[in-house]
């Protein structure tokens, strides 16, 4: 039987949501309503990579542990009273965590990226809107490369 090869993903929030994400130990990760599409391709394996907006820096990794579900209990912000905009689920568990002192600075990786360069060297931050997109392996790689860096420097310190 052949294996599959794990996607990568890049998943865009803002840092209070990965700030919410982290109160939840990095166990369960949830995609905006109108991604369901998206996240239906989502599988167990894949790795997600988070990139916070307003630092515009990579901040961790997740691998995707069980299959998407559905929940609309509240964890991350979002309107009060409403329901929580990240109905589709999955659980995951950490792989790195970089502390927000850490996080790597996007702007130092962009032109390394094959994904970036369908922009203008100037506009490379337009790479990353949206919520989640997948990405290379090769672009995988210098990020995951990056964020190791991040963390081992940080155990040295």
């Amino acid at each position: 039987m052949e294996q599959r090869v794990p996607k990568i993903w890049v998943l865009t929030g803002s840092l209070d949501n990965f700030r919410a994400t982290a109160e939840q130990d990095f166990r369960v990760i949830g995609m905006k309503e109108r991604r369901r599409r998206l996240a239906e391709q989502v599988e167990e394996g894949d790795v997600i990579v988070f990139y916070v907006t307003g630092v515009q820096a990579f901040a961790g990794t997740v691998r995707v542990t069980g299959p998407m579900y559905e929940d609309r209990s509240k964890i991350w912000p979002g309107k009060p009273r409403a329901p929580d905009p990240y109905p589709w689920r999955f659980e995951t568990q950490p792989v790195i965590i970089l502390a927000e002192e850490e996080f790597v600075p996007a702007e130092e990786l962009a032109q390394q990226l094959e994904h970036v360069r369908k922009w203008p060297a100037e506009h490379w931050h337009l790479a990353f809107q949206g919520q989640l997109r997948t990405i290379s392996n090769e672009d995988a790689a210098v990020i995951g490369r990056a964020l190791r860096d991040a963390a081992h420097y940080s155990d040295a310190a």
